[in-house]
Protein backbone atom coordinates (compact mmCIF):
# COMPACT_ATOMS: atom_id res chain seq x y z
CA UNK A 1 0.00 0.00 0.00
CA UNK A 2 1.47 3.09 -0.92
CA UNK A 3 1.11 6.53 0.90
CA UNK A 4 -0.07 9.70 -0.95
CA UNK A 5 -0.52 13.05 0.83
CA UNK A 6 -2.93 16.27 -0.50
CA UNK A 7 -3.62 19.47 0.97
CA UNK A 8 -5.73 22.30 -0.28
CA UNK A 9 -4.89 25.99 0.78
CA UNK A 10 -6.49 27.09 3.78
CA UNK A 11 -8.88 30.09 3.34
CA UNK A 12 -8.92 33.32 4.93
CA UNK A 13 -11.31 33.25 7.92
CA UNK A 14 -12.61 37.17 7.18
CA UNK A 15 -15.80 35.40 5.37
CA UNK A 16 -18.61 32.44 5.22
CA UNK A 17 -17.03 29.66 3.14
CA UNK A 18 -18.11 30.22 -0.67
CA UNK A 19 -18.07 28.27 -4.04
CA UNK A 20 -14.88 28.69 -4.98
CA UNK A 21 -13.15 27.35 -2.33
CA UNK A 22 -15.84 24.10 -2.35
CA UNK A 23 -14.84 23.61 -5.55
CA UNK A 24 -11.12 23.30 -4.72
CA UNK A 25 -11.67 20.78 -1.81
CA UNK A 26 -14.31 18.73 -3.83
CA UNK A 27 -11.55 18.18 -6.68
CA UNK A 28 -8.70 17.43 -3.65
CA UNK A 29 -11.73 15.16 -2.01
CA UNK A 30 -11.96 13.86 -6.14
CA UNK A 31 -8.16 13.17 -5.75
CA UNK A 32 -7.75 11.36 -2.55
CA UNK A 33 -11.05 9.21 -2.92
CA UNK A 34 -9.29 8.57 -6.12
CA UNK A 35 -6.33 7.10 -4.63
CA UNK A 36 -7.91 5.36 -1.84
CA UNK A 37 -10.37 3.34 -4.72
CA UNK A 38 -6.82 2.17 -5.82
CA UNK A 39 -5.51 1.31 -2.60
CA UNK A 40 -3.66 3.55 -1.62
CA UNK A 41 -3.15 5.41 2.51
CA UNK A 42 -4.52 8.84 2.08
CA UNK A 43 -3.97 11.92 4.11
CA UNK A 44 -6.20 14.47 3.57
CA UNK A 45 -5.04 18.03 4.57
CA UNK A 46 -7.01 21.35 4.81
CA UNK A 47 -7.90 24.13 7.68
CA UNK A 48 -8.13 28.17 8.20
CA UNK A 49 -5.65 30.54 7.90
CA UNK A 50 -5.95 32.67 11.04
CA UNK A 51 -3.38 35.65 11.29
CA UNK A 52 -2.74 38.47 9.36
CA UNK A 53 -4.15 41.69 8.73
CA UNK A 54 -7.19 41.09 7.29
CA UNK A 55 -8.56 39.09 10.02
CA UNK A 56 -6.99 41.48 12.59
CA UNK A 57 -9.56 44.46 10.77
CA UNK A 58 -12.82 42.32 10.30
CA UNK A 59 -12.63 41.13 14.27
CA UNK A 60 -12.32 44.78 15.22
CA UNK A 61 -15.05 45.93 12.82
CA UNK A 62 -16.99 43.38 14.36
CA UNK A 63 -15.82 44.29 18.18
CA UNK A 64 -14.89 40.94 19.14
CA UNK A 65 -11.99 39.52 20.33
CA UNK A 66 -9.17 38.18 17.69
CA UNK A 67 -9.39 34.46 18.62
CA UNK A 68 -13.01 34.31 19.11
CA UNK A 69 -13.23 35.91 16.17
CA UNK A 70 -11.46 32.92 14.56
CA UNK A 71 -12.72 30.43 16.29
CA UNK A 72 -16.45 30.95 15.11
CA UNK A 73 -15.37 31.10 11.25
CA UNK A 74 -13.01 27.92 11.47
CA UNK A 75 -15.66 26.08 12.46
CA UNK A 76 -17.88 27.31 10.02
CA UNK A 77 -15.00 25.72 7.50
CA UNK A 78 -14.98 22.65 9.67
CA UNK A 79 -18.55 21.72 8.74
CA UNK A 80 -17.69 21.71 5.17
CA UNK A 81 -16.55 18.23 5.79
CA UNK A 82 -19.81 17.19 6.53
CA UNK A 83 -21.63 19.36 4.23
CA UNK A 84 -19.77 18.31 1.64
CA UNK A 85 -19.17 14.97 2.44
CA UNK A 86 -15.38 15.07 2.12
CA UNK A 87 -12.94 12.21 3.08
CA UNK A 88 -10.86 14.76 5.09
CA UNK A 89 -8.49 13.23 7.59
CA UNK A 90 -6.69 16.40 9.10
CA UNK A 91 -7.92 20.08 9.63
CA UNK A 92 -5.20 22.22 10.68
CA UNK A 93 -5.76 25.66 12.34
CA UNK A 94 -2.53 28.16 12.02
CA UNK A 95 -3.56 29.07 15.14
CA UNK A 96 -3.16 25.66 17.13
CA UNK A 97 -0.17 25.33 19.45
CA UNK A 98 1.82 22.85 17.69
CA UNK A 99 1.54 25.23 14.23
CA UNK A 100 2.97 27.88 15.86
CA UNK A 101 6.05 26.21 17.03
CA UNK A 102 6.38 24.68 13.89
CA UNK A 103 6.32 28.13 12.31
CA UNK A 104 9.28 29.29 14.74
CA UNK A 105 11.11 26.11 14.57
CA UNK A 106 11.07 26.67 10.65
CA UNK A 107 12.06 30.12 10.93
CA UNK A 108 15.21 29.50 12.63
CA UNK A 109 15.79 26.60 10.33
CA UNK A 110 15.93 29.32 8.10
CA UNK A 111 18.04 31.79 9.95
CA UNK A 112 20.57 29.41 10.45
CA UNK A 113 21.09 28.82 6.47
CA UNK A 114 21.90 32.74 6.59
CA UNK A 115 18.42 33.65 4.46
CA UNK A 116 16.45 36.01 7.00
CA UNK A 117 17.64 39.58 7.43
CA UNK A 118 16.31 42.56 9.09
CA UNK A 119 16.25 45.56 7.10
CA UNK A 120 14.02 49.18 6.45
CA UNK A 121 11.68 49.22 2.93
CA UNK A 122 9.23 51.14 1.82
CA UNK A 123 6.03 49.13 -0.40
CA UNK A 124 2.51 49.78 -1.91
CA UNK A 125 0.75 46.48 0.07
CA UNK A 126 -2.44 45.14 -0.94
CA UNK A 127 -4.09 43.71 2.34
CA UNK A 128 -6.95 41.59 0.34
CA UNK A 129 -3.97 39.60 -0.75
CA UNK A 130 -1.40 40.24 1.89
CA UNK A 131 1.11 40.67 -0.54
CA UNK A 132 3.29 43.82 -1.99
CA UNK A 133 2.27 45.16 -5.37
CA UNK A 134 4.58 46.59 -8.28
CA UNK A 135 3.38 49.50 -10.06
CA UNK A 136 3.00 47.27 -12.92
CA UNK A 137 0.78 45.17 -11.45
CA UNK A 138 -1.43 47.75 -10.17
CA UNK A 139 -4.97 48.91 -12.51
CA UNK A 140 -5.41 52.80 -11.81
CA UNK A 141 -3.38 52.24 -8.20
CA UNK A 142 -5.65 49.18 -7.14
CA UNK A 143 -4.79 45.68 -6.91
CA UNK A 144 -7.11 44.08 -9.81
CA UNK A 145 -7.95 41.39 -7.29
CA UNK A 146 -9.41 43.53 -4.69
CA UNK A 147 -10.29 46.65 -7.07
CA UNK A 148 -12.32 47.76 -3.79
CA UNK A 149 -9.20 48.45 -1.42
CA UNK A 150 -6.92 51.08 -1.34
CA UNK A 151 -3.30 49.96 -1.48
CA UNK A 152 -1.34 50.69 1.43
CA UNK A 153 1.85 52.32 1.72
CA UNK A 154 4.57 50.81 4.28
CA UNK A 155 7.44 52.12 5.42
CA UNK A 156 8.72 49.92 8.25
CA UNK A 157 11.85 47.78 9.31
CA UNK A 158 11.35 44.23 8.87
CA UNK A 159 13.04 40.67 8.47
CA UNK A 160 12.91 39.46 5.02
CA UNK A 161 13.75 36.71 3.45
CA UNK A 162 16.60 35.76 0.64
CA UNK A 163 14.53 34.75 -2.26
CA UNK A 164 16.18 36.02 -4.59
CA UNK A 165 19.22 32.98 -3.55
CA UNK A 166 16.92 29.97 -4.52
CA UNK A 167 16.25 31.53 -8.50
CA UNK A 168 18.48 28.84 -10.20
CA UNK A 169 17.54 26.23 -7.19
CA UNK A 170 14.07 26.70 -8.27
CA UNK A 171 14.58 26.85 -12.24
CA UNK A 172 16.49 23.68 -11.65
CA UNK A 173 13.47 21.83 -9.87
CA UNK A 174 11.15 22.83 -12.79
CA UNK A 175 13.63 21.71 -15.45
CA UNK A 176 13.97 18.29 -13.68
CA UNK A 177 10.11 18.36 -12.97
CA UNK A 178 7.98 19.15 -15.69
CA UNK A 179 4.89 17.99 -14.06
CA UNK A 180 5.42 19.58 -10.86
CA UNK A 181 3.29 22.64 -11.75
CA UNK A 182 0.01 21.63 -13.31
CA UNK A 183 -1.43 22.89 -16.01
CA UNK A 184 1.55 23.90 -18.78
CA UNK A 185 0.06 27.18 -19.12
CA UNK A 186 0.83 27.86 -15.26
CA UNK A 187 4.41 26.49 -15.29
CA UNK A 188 5.13 28.65 -18.02
CA UNK A 189 3.37 31.63 -16.56
CA UNK A 190 5.48 30.65 -13.05
CA UNK A 191 8.85 29.68 -15.36
CA UNK A 192 8.93 33.19 -16.97
CA UNK A 193 8.49 34.83 -13.51
CA UNK A 194 11.62 33.05 -12.49
CA UNK A 195 13.37 34.20 -15.07
CA UNK A 196 13.34 37.84 -14.63
CA UNK A 197 15.08 37.57 -11.48
CA UNK A 198 13.97 36.92 -7.98
CA UNK A 199 13.45 39.94 -5.09
CA UNK A 200 13.59 39.39 -1.85
CA UNK A 201 10.45 39.67 0.37
CA UNK A 202 9.54 41.02 3.77
CA UNK A 203 8.07 38.02 6.21
CA UNK A 204 7.63 40.24 9.14
CA UNK A 205 5.64 42.99 10.67
CA UNK A 206 5.93 45.06 13.32
CA UNK A 207 3.69 43.84 16.24
CA UNK A 208 2.68 47.65 17.54
CA UNK A 209 1.15 47.93 14.47
CA UNK A 210 -0.12 44.63 13.61
CA UNK A 211 -0.24 42.44 16.50
CA UNK A 212 -1.90 39.42 15.31
CA UNK A 213 0.69 36.70 14.18
CA UNK A 214 3.17 34.70 15.68
CA UNK A 215 5.85 35.89 17.62
CA UNK A 216 9.27 36.25 15.83
CA UNK A 217 11.95 34.14 17.70
CA UNK A 218 13.94 36.48 19.47
CA UNK A 219 12.47 39.27 18.87
CA UNK A 220 9.33 40.63 20.66
CA UNK A 221 8.69 43.93 18.59
CA UNK A 222 7.71 41.57 15.57
CA UNK A 223 5.35 39.26 14.58
CA UNK A 224 5.47 36.51 11.00
CA UNK A 225 4.01 37.98 8.11
CA UNK A 226 0.87 35.75 7.48
CA UNK A 227 1.97 34.13 3.98
CA UNK A 228 5.25 32.80 6.11
CA UNK A 229 3.23 31.53 9.16
CA UNK A 230 0.18 29.90 6.76
CA UNK A 231 2.71 27.99 3.99
CA UNK A 232 3.93 26.26 6.96
CA UNK A 233 0.96 24.54 8.30
CA UNK A 234 1.33 22.01 4.90
CA UNK A 235 4.02 20.22 6.84
CA UNK A 236 3.20 21.46 10.82
CA UNK A 237 0.28 19.13 10.03
CA UNK A 238 2.12 16.29 9.43
CA UNK A 239 3.67 16.94 12.69
CA UNK A 240 6.96 18.32 11.89
CA UNK A 241 9.23 18.67 13.80
CA UNK A 242 8.44 16.76 16.58
CA UNK A 243 7.43 13.38 14.96
CA UNK A 244 10.27 12.92 11.97
CA UNK A 245 9.20 9.61 11.24
CA UNK A 246 5.28 10.63 10.34
CA UNK A 247 7.01 13.28 8.04
CA UNK A 248 9.15 10.96 6.35
CA UNK A 249 6.46 8.54 5.78
CA UNK A 250 4.08 11.14 3.99
CA UNK A 251 6.02 14.46 2.57
CA UNK A 252 6.52 15.76 -0.34
CA UNK A 253 2.52 15.86 -1.17
CA UNK A 254 0.68 17.44 -3.57
CA UNK A 255 -0.99 20.43 -3.36
CA UNK A 256 -3.83 22.51 -4.65
CA UNK A 257 -4.16 26.00 -5.29
CA UNK A 258 -6.18 28.74 -7.05
CA UNK A 259 -4.45 31.04 -9.31
CA UNK A 260 -3.83 33.50 -7.70
CA UNK A 261 -1.80 31.31 -5.39
CA UNK A 262 0.79 30.68 -7.86
CA UNK A 263 3.81 32.47 -6.93
CA UNK A 264 3.65 31.52 -3.21
CA UNK A 265 2.85 27.74 -4.07
CA UNK A 266 5.00 27.05 -6.71
CA UNK A 267 7.78 29.41 -5.73
CA UNK A 268 7.85 31.29 -2.41
CA UNK A 269 7.24 28.23 -0.65
CA UNK A 270 9.52 26.14 -2.55
CA UNK A 271 12.37 28.52 -2.31
CA UNK A 272 11.21 28.09 1.80
CA UNK A 273 11.01 24.59 1.90
CA UNK A 274 14.83 24.31 -0.11
CA UNK A 275 16.24 27.07 3.00
CA UNK A 276 14.95 25.09 5.49
CA UNK A 277 16.66 22.36 4.33
CA UNK A 278 13.62 20.24 3.56
CA UNK A 279 12.26 18.08 0.31
CA UNK A 280 10.05 20.39 -2.02
CA UNK A 281 6.43 19.63 -3.12
CA UNK A 282 6.28 16.53 -5.20
CA UNK A 283 3.23 18.81 -7.65
CA UNK A 284 1.34 21.81 -7.17
CA UNK A 285 -2.07 21.42 -9.67
CA UNK A 286 -3.47 24.76 -9.65
CA UNK A 287 -7.14 25.41 -10.70
CA UNK A 288 -8.95 28.53 -12.63
CA UNK A 289 -11.39 30.62 -10.62
CA UNK A 290 -15.15 30.47 -10.84
CA UNK A 291 -16.57 33.84 -12.53
CA UNK A 292 -20.63 35.13 -12.28
CA UNK A 293 -21.32 36.18 -15.54
CA UNK A 294 -17.77 36.57 -16.64
CA UNK A 295 -17.03 38.26 -13.63
CA UNK A 296 -14.65 36.77 -10.82
CA UNK A 297 -16.27 35.50 -7.62
CA UNK A 298 -15.08 37.02 -4.43
CA UNK A 299 -15.81 37.92 -1.22
CA UNK A 300 -15.07 41.85 -1.27
CA UNK A 301 -16.84 41.63 -4.76
CA UNK A 302 -20.39 40.23 -3.19
CA UNK A 303 -21.12 38.08 -5.96
CA UNK A 304 -20.43 34.60 -4.28
CA UNK A 305 -22.48 31.61 -3.88
CA UNK A 306 -22.67 29.79 -0.58
CA UNK A 307 -22.11 26.05 -0.67
CA UNK A 308 -24.49 25.53 1.88
CA UNK A 309 -27.69 27.35 -0.13
CA UNK A 310 -26.70 24.56 -3.08
CA UNK A 311 -26.91 21.55 -0.80
CA UNK A 312 -29.92 22.46 0.64
CA UNK A 313 -31.79 23.19 -2.80
CA UNK A 314 -29.91 20.50 -4.78
CA UNK A 315 -27.88 18.04 -2.13
CA UNK A 316 -24.90 17.13 -1.74
CA UNK A 317 -23.85 14.82 -4.29
CA UNK A 318 -25.72 16.88 -7.08
CA UNK A 319 -23.43 20.08 -5.92
CA UNK A 320 -20.45 17.71 -6.33
CA UNK A 321 -21.23 16.57 -9.70
CA UNK A 322 -22.18 19.81 -10.68
CA UNK A 323 -18.60 21.43 -9.08
CA UNK A 324 -16.61 18.61 -10.96
CA UNK A 325 -18.56 18.63 -14.41
CA UNK A 326 -19.36 21.28 -15.12
CA UNK A 327 -16.60 23.85 -13.34
CA UNK A 328 -13.33 23.28 -15.30
CA UNK A 329 -10.45 21.82 -13.34
CA UNK A 330 -8.11 24.31 -14.91
CA UNK A 331 -9.45 26.83 -16.46
CA UNK A 332 -11.85 29.59 -15.47
CA UNK A 333 -16.19 28.37 -15.39
CA UNK A 334 -19.03 30.88 -14.90
CA UNK A 335 -21.66 29.69 -12.47
CA UNK A 336 -25.52 30.02 -12.68
CA UNK A 337 -28.19 28.49 -10.71
CA UNK A 338 -29.81 28.14 -14.64
CA UNK A 339 -26.72 25.73 -15.64
CA UNK A 340 -27.02 23.93 -12.69
CA UNK A 341 -30.70 22.76 -12.81
CA UNK A 342 -30.33 22.36 -16.55
CA UNK A 343 -26.93 19.80 -15.64
CA UNK A 344 -29.18 17.93 -12.75
CA UNK A 345 -32.23 17.42 -14.88
CA UNK A 346 -30.31 16.20 -17.66
CA UNK A 347 -27.49 14.48 -15.92
CA UNK A 348 -28.81 13.33 -13.05
CA UNK A 349 -32.18 13.19 -12.95
CA UNK A 350 -33.19 12.15 -16.41
CA UNK A 351 -29.81 10.47 -16.77
CA UNK A 352 -28.25 8.10 -14.46
CA UNK A 353 -31.55 8.35 -11.95
CA UNK A 354 -33.67 7.54 -15.07
CA UNK A 355 -31.71 4.39 -16.12
CA UNK A 356 -31.29 2.88 -13.02
CA UNK A 357 -34.83 3.32 -11.95
CA UNK A 358 -36.10 1.83 -15.33
CA UNK A 359 -33.89 -0.96 -15.19
CA UNK A 360 -34.65 -2.03 -11.92
CA UNK A 361 -37.96 -1.38 -11.85
CA UNK A 362 -38.10 -3.92 -14.83
CA UNK A 363 -35.69 -6.72 -13.10
CA UNK A 364 -38.00 -6.61 -10.15
CA UNK A 365 -41.27 -6.62 -12.02
CA UNK A 366 -40.03 -9.94 -14.19
CA UNK A 367 -38.93 -11.33 -11.03
CA UNK A 368 -35.45 -12.03 -12.62
CA UNK A 369 -32.23 -12.89 -10.82
CA UNK A 370 -28.95 -11.60 -12.63
CA UNK A 371 -25.00 -12.37 -12.32
CA UNK A 372 -22.96 -9.41 -11.95
CA UNK A 373 -19.49 -9.51 -11.18
CA UNK A 374 -16.94 -7.11 -9.00
CA UNK A 375 -16.04 -4.32 -11.56
CA UNK A 376 -12.59 -4.06 -12.37
CA UNK A 377 -10.78 -0.99 -12.49
CA UNK A 378 -8.15 -1.85 -15.04
CA UNK A 379 -10.92 -2.16 -17.80
CA UNK A 380 -12.13 1.20 -17.30
CA UNK A 381 -8.41 2.41 -19.56
CA UNK A 382 -10.00 5.70 -21.25
CA UNK A 383 -11.62 7.03 -17.90
CA UNK A 384 -8.06 6.14 -15.83
CA UNK A 385 -6.39 8.13 -18.49
CA UNK A 386 -8.78 11.50 -17.81
CA UNK A 387 -8.37 10.68 -14.07
CA UNK A 388 -4.17 10.40 -14.05
CA UNK A 389 -4.70 14.35 -15.61
CA UNK A 390 -6.83 15.53 -12.91
CA UNK A 391 -9.97 16.14 -16.23
CA UNK A 392 -12.56 15.49 -14.14
CA UNK A 393 -14.89 16.64 -16.58
CA UNK A 394 -13.77 14.38 -19.19
CA UNK A 395 -13.71 11.50 -16.80
CA UNK A 396 -17.33 11.94 -16.05
CA UNK A 397 -18.13 12.61 -19.80
CA UNK A 398 -16.86 8.69 -19.95
CA UNK A 399 -19.42 7.45 -17.43
CA UNK A 400 -22.06 9.39 -18.93
CA UNK A 401 -21.68 8.27 -22.73
CA UNK A 402 -21.78 4.87 -21.16
CA UNK A 403 -25.10 6.19 -19.72
CA UNK A 404 -26.19 7.31 -22.59
CA UNK A 405 -25.49 4.62 -24.61
CA UNK A 406 -27.55 2.28 -22.24
CA UNK A 407 -30.90 4.49 -22.66
CA UNK A 408 -30.45 4.19 -26.74
CA UNK A 409 -30.29 0.43 -26.23
CA UNK A 410 -33.13 0.26 -23.57
CA UNK A 411 -35.29 2.46 -26.08
CA UNK A 412 -34.46 0.52 -29.15
CA UNK A 413 -35.04 -3.17 -27.47
CA UNK A 414 -37.64 -2.14 -25.65
CA UNK A 415 -37.88 -4.74 -22.79
CA UNK A 416 -40.31 -3.52 -21.47
CA UNK A 417 -42.76 -5.15 -24.23
CA UNK A 418 -40.88 -8.52 -24.13
CA UNK A 419 -42.69 -11.30 -23.07
CA UNK A 420 -39.65 -13.81 -23.05
CA UNK A 421 -38.19 -13.37 -19.36
CA UNK A 422 -34.96 -14.98 -20.86
CA UNK A 423 -34.82 -12.17 -23.74
CA UNK A 424 -35.42 -9.84 -21.36
CA UNK A 425 -32.82 -10.90 -18.86
CA UNK A 426 -30.67 -11.02 -21.89
CA UNK A 427 -30.95 -7.27 -22.77
CA UNK A 428 -31.21 -5.76 -18.64
CA UNK A 429 -28.23 -7.59 -17.29
CA UNK A 430 -24.95 -6.37 -19.18
CA UNK A 431 -26.97 -2.39 -18.60
CA UNK A 432 -27.02 -3.44 -14.78
CA UNK A 433 -23.27 -4.32 -14.83
CA UNK A 434 -22.70 -1.45 -16.84
CA UNK A 435 -24.15 0.84 -13.11
CA UNK A 436 -22.65 -1.42 -11.15
CA UNK A 437 -19.47 -0.15 -13.14
CA UNK A 438 -20.24 3.33 -13.21
CA UNK A 439 -21.31 2.65 -9.39
CA UNK A 440 -18.29 1.79 -8.83
CA UNK A 441 -15.93 4.57 -11.15
CA UNK A 442 -18.45 7.10 -9.50
CA UNK A 443 -17.21 6.80 -5.92
CA UNK A 444 -14.64 10.01 -6.07
CA UNK A 445 -17.25 12.40 -7.53
CA UNK A 446 -20.38 11.10 -5.84
CA UNK A 447 -19.78 9.16 -3.24
CA UNK A 448 -23.43 8.46 -1.52
CA UNK A 449 -25.03 8.01 -4.93
CA UNK A 450 -22.19 5.53 -5.78
CA UNK A 451 -22.75 3.36 -2.22
CA UNK A 452 -26.61 3.41 -3.13
CA UNK A 453 -25.85 1.93 -6.65
CA UNK A 454 -23.49 -0.78 -5.67
CA UNK A 455 -25.76 -1.81 -2.64
CA UNK A 456 -28.73 -1.83 -5.16
CA UNK A 457 -26.69 -3.41 -7.86
CA UNK A 458 -25.20 -5.71 -5.52
CA UNK A 459 -28.12 -7.88 -4.85
CA UNK A 460 -28.85 -11.61 -7.02
CA UNK A 461 -32.47 -9.95 -7.40
CA UNK A 462 -32.43 -6.15 -8.15
CA UNK A 463 -35.39 -4.22 -6.80
CA UNK A 464 -36.40 -0.66 -7.86
CA UNK A 465 -34.85 1.92 -4.70
CA UNK A 466 -35.59 5.19 -3.70
CA UNK A 467 -35.41 8.05 -6.50
CA UNK A 468 -31.76 9.39 -6.53
CA UNK A 469 -32.30 12.83 -7.81
CA UNK A 470 -35.97 13.54 -7.66
CA UNK A 471 -37.18 16.33 -10.25
CA UNK A 472 -36.87 19.80 -9.68
CA UNK A 473 -40.18 21.04 -9.48
CA UNK A 474 -40.42 24.36 -8.17
CA UNK A 475 -38.14 26.46 -10.19
CA UNK A 476 -35.51 28.60 -8.80
CA UNK A 477 -36.12 32.40 -8.41
CA UNK A 478 -32.23 32.46 -7.14
CA UNK A 479 -30.28 35.24 -8.89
Amino acid sequence: MSKFYITTTLPYVNAEPHIGFAAEIIKADCIARWHRLNGDEVFFNTGTDEHGQKIYEKAKEAGIDTQKYCDEYAEKFRGLKDLLNLSVTNFIRTTDEYHVKAAQAFWKRCVANGDIYKKNYKIKYCVGCELEKTDSELVNDCCPLHPDRKIELVDEENYFFRFSKYQKPLLELYEKNPEFVKPDWRFNEIWSFMKRGLEDFSISRLKSKMPWGIPVPSDNEQVMYVWFDALVNYISCLNWPENEAKFKEWWPGVQVCGKDNLRQQTAMWQAMLMSAGLPTSKQVLVFGFITANGQKMSKSSGNTVSPVDLVAKYGIDATRYFLLKEIKPFADSDFSFEKMETLYTADLANGLGNLAARVSTLLEKNSLEVDLTTPVIDLASEFVSKMDQYAFDEALAVLWAKITANDVILTEKKPWKMKDKAEIKKVLEPIAQDILNIAFLLEPFMPATAQKLQKQFSEPQIKKGESLFPRLVVPSTAK
